[in-house]
């Protein structure tokens, strides 16, 4: 029978990032698993990229500042590339409430050792993107280390190291049960045959609450489409540009190679595993891209290239980490609720920590346990796109 110190259920970036993690602490026996026939076909592949430290909860903005540094250092760190870029988010305000929340979590990310976020006054934003149309703009908020990196890239990068320090990586596999010996972890039932182990990491993505039903454990994660559409070339808006935000309806943009890569979570979307692209979608999105942009209308457009992935959401849009006490050895990295590749370098480092030391300082690991649910304890988060 095999056998390893640690099972990772699940090889996209998350998953990734917790072996390259627990292999830099001195945990080499690691095996991830995925049953694809190469990792990142789930949501990894799918991401738009972006990473901010722009958020409204302390433990986001806590990981944030973990990740990102870690997302600029990451060649030094692994040896490969993150594709990281520093071109800001950019956040615009369309009321005075909008400022005013802006300027309050601005102020919490400053607290915490954020430095180079500031307000933006609307002539700056005029000043710095005339192309927008502003007339219903009141002001802004920039964060110049917040930016873009390349998910597959990053994920690559993470596992390549991990292996090279001792990790497995079985593709093709699916883990199709638990062993469960006295309330606590033996082992996994593969498709590859049994692993004996006496821990293992969900890490499944969307996927994350079919994978712990079979531990007899509910994690509330559902899975939710969210489709973006890449333009074709197009010169008439600056590619160094941040992601920029328009708060009045979600829709956000940032440049794409030669183009731009548009994003807007459509409210009438239910949960399901649906990952098929609705054409329909790109009229709704240009009326958006348009309205803040006009020379967008002019966006050259292929519907055939355009594509949808899944987030998975939690009921308070923040990730449940850590131990779960009614199945010991089970850990758990789920319900990044479209966060997951920003935050992957913390929660590699946070689960790294759990599984070896039992504790973390990065964050206060109670706060995204699982049991907040149950207990009514919920963070929510209100800067999500």
């Amino acid at each position: 029978m095999e056998t390893a110190d640690v099972v990772i259920v699940g090889g996209g970036i998350v998953g990734s990032s917790i072996a390259y993690h627990l292999t830099q602490a001195g945990c080499r026996d690691v095996l991830v698993i995925e049953r694809e026939t190469h990792q990142g076909k789930g949501s990894t592949g799918k991401s738009m990229g972006g990473v901010r430290a722009q958020f409204a909860t302390a433990v986001n903005i806590r990981m944030s500042l973990y990740s990102i540094p870690f997302y600029a250092d990451f060649e030094e760190r692994t040896g490969y590339d993150s594709g990281y870029r520093a071109q800001g988010y950019l956040f615009l305000a369309t009321s005075q409430k909008h400022l005013d929340y802006l300027q309050t979590n601005q102020e919490r990310q400053k607290a915490l050792g954020l430095e180079n976020v500031s307000m933006l006054p609307l002539a700056e934003i005029q000043r710095l993107y005339p192309q927008l149309r502003t007339d219903d703009i009141v002001g802004g908020s920039f964060c110049s280390s917040d930016g873009f990196v390349d998910p597959h890239s990053a994920m690559t990068g993470f596992m390549k190291s991990a292996r090279e320090h001792g990790a497995r990586l079985w593709r093709e596999t699916e883990v199709t049960g638990f062993r469960l010996e006295s309330g606590r972890v033996a082992g996994v039932e593969t498709t590859r045959g049994p692993v004996a182990t006496g821990v293992v990491v969900n890490a499944a993505g969307a996927w994350a609450s079919q994978v712990a039903r079979m531990a007899k454990v509910d994690v509330p994660v559902e899975p939710l489409r969210r489709m973006l559409v890449p333009s074709e070339p197009f010169d008439q808006y600056p590619h160094t540009a941040p992601m920029t935000i328009d708060m009045s309806n979600g829709f956000h943009f940032r440049p794409e190679s030669l183009g731009f890569l548009l994003a807007w979570n459509d409210p009438d979307e239910r949960p399901s595993y649906n990952t098929e692209f609705d054409p329909a979608f790109v009229e709704k999105i240009l009326v958006h891209a348009a309205n803040r942009v006009p020379i967008f209308e002019k966006l050259p457009i292929n519907p055939k290239r355009a594509w949808a992935g899944l987030y998975e959401m939690t009921p308070d849009h923040h990730p449940i980490l850590g131990p779960v006490p009614e199945a010991t050895g089970l850990f758990l990295a789920n319900g990044f609720s479209g966060h997951g590749v920003m935050h992957a370098p913390a929660t590699g480092k946070i689960l790294s920590d759990l599984i070896i030391k039992g504790s973390t300082d990065l964050i206060d690991a109670e706060l995204l346990s699982l049991r907040r649910f149950a207990e009514g304890k919920l963070i929510e988060e209100t800067a999500v796109l």
